[in-house]
């Protein structure tokens, strides 16, 4: 059976490939299309997954309940009327024009790539599809299932159990009261792109105090002790459509919002502290009901607060479940995942075989993107001038070498293998560095990454060696765990309140970043935490040899991974993409497949040539 699941139309467009219960492929179309969180119909994702398959797909299914999101949609609008009229007739024409006609397009596209799927076109819920992504894929026989997201129809939290082939779903929260929304209020109302700057919210908030904690119970929230909440709807403006907040919001919070690009004030430093308090304490008491309710002693997470590693580092260290597993593609390009697993298993009724494991699950590290062979690479190399100045080096000494140029505190451009599948770079679509280094943070933020200089970097980590470097005691293939790094390689023994607490914030973050808190500067975050990627020699055995080796030269197995992109875009997809990032950054080396290129070792004619690398905001 071949299952082809698609989500589309809001953002993270993607398309997921399931051969007799096997995820064949899976890729976002941002990968494609350089669009960074392309919302459009995943033309060129399903191209590649049908690619990599056998045949037309015996079934497609879409990510969520068009009709029943229009209805969430103007219900709405009729229940805030006329505040909302605006906002919904800017939203008709895409509605009227395609989001309601998907089948249509779906058929229409796969026929254009020799599919004929007529009357095969099916759909789940939104948060079936999360549940499905989270359980199916988990390396657990059963396990409770926690969903939070912003809103998918009309749920925006769920959660349930899973055994063998079966999904249940025992409760829900309905919109309009949101995690999601409130998190990705605050992520407005402090200057950051909603759906794209949650991130950036979450590690600036080590920088400041948890003061508006009490204004955000106070006003903002009515949240219970098992977890449920409702949202005070006076101080947000989402139901009319047209913004997160309205002015009450910023009455509270002391004026109007921070326009994009302006200087961080202590303000937004303290309201992404005191919300991301709140998150934490608000899922870790849903997941407390979740453990009572169910009696499980694993739980599966999925949606888009799931990739809230914080808040998983903390669920993990005192919630009361004895393990987690954590999609890797927790967002709405995982929805296309989960919507062909929920065919396969819930509708299809296929049997789940699979032997109970402690370690491994089935997204494969989530390697399901992309390929690019030496030849293709060859080729591409050939098109910038470059092939005769790279060296085709043998897999024998590839790891040694690589190691040695970040030991001598080189940035390295890392493509290799098949791409990952989710918004995290994993070691396939990486930039590597030296995580020793007292300068490496600055360099890669200001030189390569172009972005704000706050955001920390996370570490790689050989998975057998992860507790020698952190308080972790499980593995992280994924990068959804915060943990802190071990108290005996700290070099400060306490992440004090800053001294500065002048209204501009710029000059103390930009000290505080640079401070020496542990013998792994270049990934320790001002509270003395990182976000923890474990390299398992049977995942990822290429990126383990390169640790490896860097081990053996410097005694030391941890380094620097962060997505291969710049500001603004997605991680690099193409050979081209990967090559022009090389170029137009201040990149040191870049290994390419089984290719080396060394930029000190390009002619000084060939770099004039290329422009410098301009980024979009993000």
């Amino acid at each position: 059976m071949r299952v082809l699941g698609i989500s589309a139309y809001y953002h993270d467009s993607a398309a997921a490939l399931i051969e007799d219960g096997v995820i064949v492929a899976a890729a976002q179309e941002e990968r494609f299309t350089r669009r960074k969180h392309d919302p459009s119909f995943p033309q060129q994702a399903v191209k590649f997954c049908l690619s990599q398959g056998s045949g037309t797909p015996d079934a497609v299914v879409f990510y969520e309940k068009p009709l029943l999101k229009f209805e969430r949609i103007l219900s709405t609008v009729l229940a805030v009327a006329p505040a909302g009229f605006r906002a919904f007739a800017a939203a008709m024409p895409s509605w009227l024009q395609s989001k309601l006609w998907i089948p249509f397009q779906i058929e229409e596209a796969l026929r254009q790539l020799g599919h004929d799927v007529a009357g095969k076109i099916h759909f789940s819920t939104h948060h079936q599809a999360h549940a499905a992504s989270a359980f199916f894929p988990s390396p657990f026989q059963s396990a409770a299932f926690l969903t939070l997201d912003g809103v998918g129809e009309w749920t925006t939290t769920a959660f349930g159990v899973g055994d063998g082939n079966e999904l249940t779903f025992l409760k829900q929260l309905r919109f309009p009261d949101s995690l999601g929304l409130l998190y990705s209020a605050f992520t407005y109302f402090c200057g950051f792109r909603v759906n794209s700057g949650e991130y950036k919210l979450m590690g600036l908030a080590p920088y400041g105090e948890p003061r508006y904690v009490d204004s955000i119970y106070r006003e903002l929230i009515d949240l219970k002790p098992d977890g449920s909440f409702r949202l005070n709807q006076r101080y947000f403006g989402y139901l009319q459509g047209e913004r997160m907040t309205n002015r009450r919001f910023a009455a509270l919070f002391g004026g109007t919002a921070r326009s994009a690009e302006a200087p961080l004030t202590r303000r937004e430093c303290d309201l992404a502290r005191s919300i991301q308090v709140v998150t934490e304490e608000i899922v870790l008491r849903i997941a407390r009901t979740v453990q009572s309710t169910t009696g499980a002693e694993n739980l599966c997470l999925a949606g888009g607060v799931a990739l809230n590693c914080v808040a998983n580092g903390r669920l993990l260290r005192e919630g009361p479940f004895k393990r987690i597993w954590i999609q890797p593609a927790a967002g709405d390009a995982g929805g296309a995942l989960g919507a062909a697993l929920a065919y396969v298993y819930q509708q299809a009724k296929q049997p789940r075989h699979r032997e109970a494991r402690e370690r491994f699950d089935e997204m494969k590290g989530a390697f399901l993107g992309p390929v690019s062979t030496d030849d293709e690479i060859a080729a591409v190399l050939n098109e910038h001038r470059l092939l005769e100045f790279a060296e085709l080096i043998p897999e024998s000494e590839r790891a040694q070498r690589i190691a040695q140029l970040l030991a001598n505190e080189n940035v390295v451009g890392f493509y290799q293998g098949r791409a990952e599948f989710g918004p995290r770079a994993l070691g396939a679509r990486s930039i590597l560095a030296d995580a020793r280094s007292t300068q490496m943070q600055r360099v890669l933020n200001l030189k390569i990454k172009f972005r704000e200089s706050f955001r920390p970097f996370a570490p790689i980590v050989l998975a057998e060696k992860t507790g020698e470097y952190f308080e972790l005691n499980i593995e992280s293939p994924y990068m959804l765990l915060t943990a802190p790094v071990r108290t005996d390689r700290r070099l400060l023994k306490t992440n004090p309140p800053s001294a500065n607490r002048s209204d501009d914030a710029s000059t103390d973050l930009l000290t505080r970043v640079n401070e020496q808190r542990s013998d792994l500067p270049a990934i320790t975050h001002v509270d003395f935490s990182a976000r923890i990627q474990t390299v398992d020699h049977n995942v990822n055995p290429v990126l383990h040899a390169v640790l490896s080796a860097f081990e053996q030269q410097t005694g030391c197995a941890v380094l620097i991974n962060t997505s291969f992109n710049v500001r603004g875009e997605p991680p690099v997809g193409h050979p081209r993409d990967a090559i022009a990032g090389f170029l137009e950054t201040g990149m040191d080396a870049l290994a390419i497949g089984g290719y080396l290129l060394e930029k000190k070792k390009l002619p000084p004619s060939l770099l004039a040539e290329v422009k410098p690398r301009s980024f979009a905001l993000d």
